[in-house]
């Protein structure tokens, strides 16, 4: 049994420690450099619930034309559907809200946009938009789709947070700045289908394979020597294009404008970073790398039971456009990013054939898209991913 005699100046913790000898010890490691302040993430919408009010939840089946709408109050049974027009909807919201009761609402998100929900909001109740479900199998009506909604929502309410996925809803500037890509998106598609209509009038009626950009003043007085009927349909044609390309040269100096005093990664153009981020709303939204990992759809499939595990195709629950975006990206870090280490882990893969060079990079599209999640939260630097700045 050992006997210690404390000093002053010891205590317990310092008994074990070595004693000091004569030779100088090496300084203490200088503190490190804190880490910058992460901004919180953006939570998914939540219910904020008063126990003190009665409850009213509202299951909307919502169309263009109207409205169909199945109402729960408390834990009591679902009430018979009722149609309503939107306007008709919003006002009977705001009488319910001054009668005192809490009213929440849910739908599912389609291509109607974000415009109810925040009539609904702006009248006093919590709306929820969910990703769109199979609800009833088979059988499927709006009378039997706004019940099953309602019925859901209210097992949501009540803390089954597995019955309903909301989304997150985006500001109307955000909506806004994002509408500019996809419309440049749209317009890039309308003038591909004149120029192939043009290829196909030429085929058609003169036998003759058109030049690329055959629109263009390189080419266009080359076509003088067609037939008069053609040349007018073809000029009809150029008309549309050039209006077209003139809208896209705006909305491309407007997107380019945003990121241009700011750094990229080389071989990912300002328009590339613009039409991404227009997309994502913003990066902070996502907590962690799963969930902007799962937001491009790039996740695999998968289907495994007891010791077997299988990984299927990728899921493509996502959002399309990030998902194509990124992938041409990979295209172009594979060569001009040859220190990008996500790729250099992948390295033996990517040479081992066409068919499996083009499943990783699929892979790596999840993983830019991680990536660039990290690097525009502050989470790392361009050095720490190994991409060279433009």
């Amino acid at each position: 049994m050992k006997t210690y005699l404390l000093k002053p100046n010891m205590t317990f913790r310092t008994v074990d420690r070595p004693a000091a000898s004569g030779k100088p010890q090496a300084p203490a490691p200088a503190p490190t450099t804190p880490s910058p302040v992460r901004p919180a993430h953006q939570p998914l919408p939540a219910p904020v619930l008063d126990p003190n009010k009665p409850t009213l939840k509202l299951g909307l089946d919502v169309h263009l034309e109207f409205i169909m709408a199945v109402g729960q109050k408390g834990h009591g049974s679902p009430q018979a559907p009722r149609k309503f027009s939107r306007a008709e909807l919003v006002a009977q919201v705001q009488r319910w809200v001054a009668e005192g009761l809490q009213v929440f609402c849910v739908q599912e998100s389609c291509g109607f946009g974000f415009t109810l929900h925040r009539q609904l909001v702006a009248a006093g109740a919590q709306s929820f938009l969910i990703t769109p479900i199979a609800l009833n199998g088979r059988r499927k009506t709006d009378k039997l789709d706004a019940r099953a909604l309602c019925l859901r929502f209210s097992r949501w309410l009540d803390g089954n947070r597995e019955e309903l996925a909301p989304i997150r809803i985006p500001s109307e500037a955000e909506q806004r700045r994002r509408e500019t890509t996809r419309r440049r998106q749209f317009l890039v598609r309308q003038r591909r289908q004149l120029a192939n209509r043009g290829h196909g009038q030429a085929a058609e009626y003169a036998h003759l394979k058109l030049p690329h950009r055959w629109w263009g003043a390189r080419h266009w007085p080359q076509l003088a020597t067609l037939d008069p009927w053609l040349v007018g349909v073809l000029d009809k044609l150029r008309e549309l294009i050039l209006a077209i390309e003139t809208q896209l040269t705006e909305l491309e100096h407007e997107l380019t404008a945003r990121r241009q005093p700011q750094p990229r990664p080389k071989g990912l153009g300002n328009l590339t970073l613009a039409t991404l981020e227009g997309e994502v709303c913003d990066w902070h939204r996502f907590a962690n790398r799963k969930q902007i990992g799962s937001y491009t759809g790039c996740c695999p499939g998968e289907h495994s039971s007891g010791g077997q595990r299988r990984l299927g195709s990728i899921d493509r629950l996502g959002n399309g456009r990030v998902r194509a975006l990124l992938v041409e990206a990979v295209w172009r870090f594979l060569l001009w990013q040859p220190g990008w280490k996500a790729a250099q882990r992948l390295q033996g893969k990517l040479v081992s054939g066409a068919a499996l060079k083009k499943k990783t990079v699929v892979a790596l599209a999840r993983q830019l898209a991680i990536d660039l999640w990290r690097w525009r939260t502050g989470r790392a630097t361009l050095d720490d991913l190994g991409w060279i700045a433009a």
